[in-house]
Formats: C-alpha cells, structure tokens, sequence
C-alpha cells in the first residue's frame, strides 16, 4: 500500500492512473475524485478516461454541526439564523475543493442562505476552529462528529444522507427538514488503470465483494460510520459518471473558477 497525498487527492490518482494496466495497481479513491473536475484545472488526468471502474466500496454520511453558541436547535432554525444576517456567519472546510465544502454549497443553494467559506488545510484543524467558537458550523462526517455531539461539544442539525445515520439516529436528515431529494455522502471505491483487461477488473470486484462480506470486516467499518455498498464495475462506472455532473452543477451554481 502507498499513501500518495497531496492536491487534493490528485497526485494520488494521477500516479495510478499512469501506472500499468495490469491488475497490480489500483486506487482505493474517494468523493474527491467525482469533485476535482470542477475545481482544478489541471488535475494531470482524466478519470472516466484513464481509470477502470472496478467497485464501489462504501459510503459514509455526513452531517452538519454547530458550535453550542449558536442559537439555533434544529436545521429550520439555523437556516432562519443564516438568513437574518447574510453573509455574516461562516462555515469551515477541510480545504475549497473538500466534499464537505461542495455538499454547504449544495445546501446554500437549496436554502437560499448566504453563509462564508473558511478553508483550513484538513479536516482536524476546521473542526478543532468549530469546536473553539472560531466558526459556526460544519459539515462533517458522522464518526468524527458522534463524540462531541454526545460530550455537547456540538450540536448536530442534520445528516445530509436520504436516510438517518445509525450513531446519531436522532438527527433528521436534510431531505426531511430543509432539503427535499438531498442525499450526499462520502464514499470509497476500487478503480485500476484504464486498460486493465475485463477478466481482471471482474476478478478484483468479486474479490473485494467477499472480502467485504466477511463478518470480522463488515463489523470493523461499520465501527468506523461505513455502510458497505459493493457493486459492478458497470454501476461505478454509471455512478462516477453521474457524481461528476452533480458536482459540476453546483460548482457552477457557486461560481467556483477552476484552479
């Protein structure tokens, strides 16, 4: 295994992109990869070009939380809040082209609120700015937000996910409060180098299909907030497909310029 981080994700997916289409390469990607088209103008490859589907792994939710001190207890209230003083309030991201800030814009645009971006370099320095009062809010995944929430270190308003997440079975969704449709996530997928003969790529996902129905492993990533959601190679290829336009779509609702 190699951890290659860096621009967003980007020098990661790049190298194995680039790498051998033989099988013995793969990429474990994340929601990065559906959003970067929208937010970086050289990202060095192209992903519905230069990587193979292989299959989708799991999704995490995610869900929005408050610093205690605003005075807000429900996703109606806070929407109320942001609207009542536009542009005055801020949220923090884990850095501008992070899932989490693209999924406060895809709320922004569904609300009408008109809230600040505040960019950190990572997700542990935006929540530690939310939990000192620095930044109001944040969206964040269920995991990471579970314990504070439950130390009334945070307030949790909303999940952003169709259905309630398991740790915080309270906290309605998004679609059920302030967002009808809305359903966004974190999730994990295998892909391989473009050209990676289909007997492979076929094997990989069968492979990755047991290895996730195992009861020791099914139990350890649902510790870990994940909802295992293992699929075709053809279903990724639809699904990236289709997150890449959505994406898109609300970039362009943002008047985010590609870097």
């Amino acid at each position: 295994m190699e951890n290659k981080p860096g621009a967003g994700a980007n020098l990661g997916t790049a190298y194995a992109a680039k790498a051998p289409a033989d099988g013995h390469t793969l990429l474990l990607a994340t929601t990065a990869l559906s959003i970067s088209p929208s937010v970086f103008a050289q990202l060095g490859y192209d992903a519905q070009r230069d990587l193979a589907p292989v299959t989708m792994v799991s999704t995490i939710p995610n869900v929005l939380v408050v610093h205690p001190d605003v005075p807000a207890r429900t996703m109606q209230e806070f929407v109320a809040h942001v609207k009542a003083q536009p542009g005055k309030l801020n949220f923090a991201a884990p850095g501008a082209s992070s899932g989490q800030r693209m999924t406060f814009e895809q709320i922004k645009q569904a609300t009408g609120t008109d809230i600040v971006m505040v960019p950190y370099a990572g997700g542990a320095p935006a929540l530690q700015a939310v939990l000192a009062g620095q930044v109001q809010a944040m969206i964040v995944n269920v995991v990471e937000a579970t314990t504070h929430v439950r130390a009334g270190k945070l307030r949790a308003l909303a999940v952003t996910t169709a259905q309630r997440a398991p740790m915080l079975a309270e906290v309605p969704t998004l679609a059920e409060t302030v967002a009808p449709g809305m359903d966004t996530f974190v999730w994990q997928a295998v892909f391989a180098p473009a050209g990676t003969p289909a007997p492979v790529v076929e094997k990989v996902a069968t492979d990755v299909a047991q290895a996730l129905a195992q009861p020791e492993v099914k139990d350890k990533l649902a510790g870990m907030g994940m909802h295992i959601v293992p699929g075709s190679p053809q279903q990724l290829g639809a699904f990236l497909k289709e997150d890449i336009e959505t994406w898109r779509r609300v970039s362009r609702a943002a008047n985010i310029q590609p870097q």
